[in-house]
């Protein structure tokens, strides 16, 4: 493990940057879409798939890129993300047809799946438990939600200013300066030669990627085909029979791309648990918020930005508030009161949200405390999902968790558009009866989220089994990695 000083000073701002560059990518493009439309000339219908090329590879290739860190190495697939990343982003602010912007677009995706579970796999095996890690996933998470919030900021403002283009483009200097310091900041792979070298899981993973990306693919189409349509149908019946011939397969690998004993840890089962009921709400909330400002209360793309500043700094104070409580009172009861705060700010959206709202009771005062209930989670979720796993398979728990949020998240916001539409009527007014409808449902899959963490959380033993490559000493019962440098892994 690399000196704690020189860790705080170089390796956690690039971990943090992956974490705000992923999340922004996800909300920057949805304000500059008119104008991206007007610029590209899209043919009706396809203008979606500047954002759902994004969520299909990213949420398809999560898995895969997390077991990749582990198998590949973690600095080296960091190099490789931030390249195809850079590189996505650079082709897709010249792109001069739709269908250049909407291939940019999903590279961009490919490039952010390597990224996300490698940051959060690197702050586990380099910060040591307690005060050092603790203070690293509150910032990590602080980082995803504030990209998320600025993201939809910054496309309003980049948009305003400086064009469409301008969106995807700034994303290239952010990732070169990245990359100038990802050597000295990131420790190297080392993999000594003493035991079985890990070795990719091909067909879990491509079982797992084309599972995933239909089940995405069938969830961000319904609010256009409908939930009883065939391609909807189609798409999601497909994903289940791809996703169960993946779970079966995972029980038979030597060496799995998921590891399913990995879920029989308490403390892992609550944590990717919540995070799926977390992100269905929160990002379905974001997602009402953005639009109530603008098609309610009459904003501008950088007015409507501008509200999301305060989840932002709720999400921050959250997340300082976590890093110092966590250690006295422990992951699962800060994930209880984070999803239970959490979900007072949603039935506070859900209860204000009027035709003549104002933005101090109707935006400002939800968005505070839900932001804060937001932050409360992160340190305890980070934290969690890599309770007691080993250091080898830290990219494995990494890319679940986040496969839990994206998939939360897109299943989330398909549902809860469905019910918006169906609660709401014609009119301003029916608008607000389907935002109204949203939030409450968002509250209650928080309050769902924060019951499944008191129930899981602690309950069930660590993994009877060893991974793959490890052995267990029968004198001491202690667990000896093969492959894995402790002094260098942390």
């Amino acid at each position: 493990m690399m000196n704690s000083q020189a860790l705080s000073r170089w390796l956690l701002p690039v971990l943090l940057t992956v974490q705000f560059l992923v999340s922004l990518d996800i909300s920057v493009v949805n304000v500059a879409l008119p104008d991206i439309d007007s610029g590209l000339h899209f043919d009706p219908g396809s203008l979606a798939w500047v954002v759902n090329a994004y969520a299909l590879t990213f949420g398809g290739l999560l898995l895969l890129g997390g077991r990749l860190a582990d198998v590949a190495g973690r600095r080296r697939l960091l190099v490789a993300g931030f390249v195809v990343f850079g590189v996505a982003s650079l082709f897709g602010g010249l792109a001069q047809t739709p269908g250049q912007l909407i291939a940019a677009r999903a590279a961009q995706g490919v490039g952010a799946a390597a990224l996300a579970p490698v940051a959060l796999a690197l702050i586990t095996v380099n910060y040591a438990e307690g005060t050092a890690r603790s203070r690293a996933l509150g910032l990590w998470g602080a980082a995803g939600a504030a990209g998320a919030a600025v993201g939809v900021l910054a496309g309003g403002l980049l948009t305003d200013w400086a064009g469409w283009r301008s969106v995807m483009l700034v994303n290239v200097p952010v990732v070169a300066a990245a990359l100038a310091v990802v050597r000295p900041a990131v420790p190297a792979d080392d993999r000594p030669g003493d035991g079985p070298r890990p070795r990719l899981d091909l067909v879990g993973a491509l079982l797992a990627t084309a599972g995933t990306a239909l089940l995405v693919l069938g969830l961000v189409r319904t609010e256009s085909y409908g939930w009883t349509s065939w391609p909807t149908a189609a798409a999601l019946g497909a994903a289940a029979v791809l996703l169960a011939a993946f779970t079966v397969t995972e029980t038979r690998v030597r060496q799995p791309l998921l590891r399913l004993g990995l879920l029989r840890s308490g403390p892992v089962l609550a944590a990717n648990v919540f995070a799926l009921l977390m992100s269905a709400g929160q990002f379905a909330a974001f997602y009402f918020t953005s639009l109530y400002t603008q098609q309610v209360l009459g904003y501008g793309p950088t007015a409507a930005g501008s509200a999301f500043l305060p989840f932002c700094v709720g999400v921050v104070a959250g997340s300082v508030i976590a890093t110092r409580a966590v250690g006295r009172v422990g992951p699962g009861a800060l994930l209880v009161a984070g999803g239970l705060l959490g979900a007072a700010g949603f039935a506070w959206f859900a209860a204000a949200v009027a035709v003549d709202g104002g933005f101090l009771l109707t935006v400002l005062g939800p968005s505070v405390v839900a932001s804060v209930g937001t932050g409360l989670c992160f340190v305890p979720l980070g934290t969690a999902a890599t309770t007691g796993v080993p250091a080898a398979e830290t990219g494995m728990a990494a890319g679940l968790l986040n496969s839990s949020r994206q998939v939360g998240g897109a299943v989330g916001l398909a549902v809860l558009v469905t019910v918006a539409a169906q609660a709401g009527g014609p009119g301003v007014r029916g608008l607000v009866d389907g935002f109204s409808a949203a939030y409450w449902v968002s509250a209650g899959l928080l309050a769902v989220a924060a019951g499944a963490a008191g129930l899981l959380y602690g309950k069930r033993a660590l993994p009877a089994e060893t991974p793959a490559g490890e052995k267990t000493s029968k004198k001491s019962g202690a667990r000896v990695e093969s492959g894995v440098s402790r002094s260098t892994q942390g």
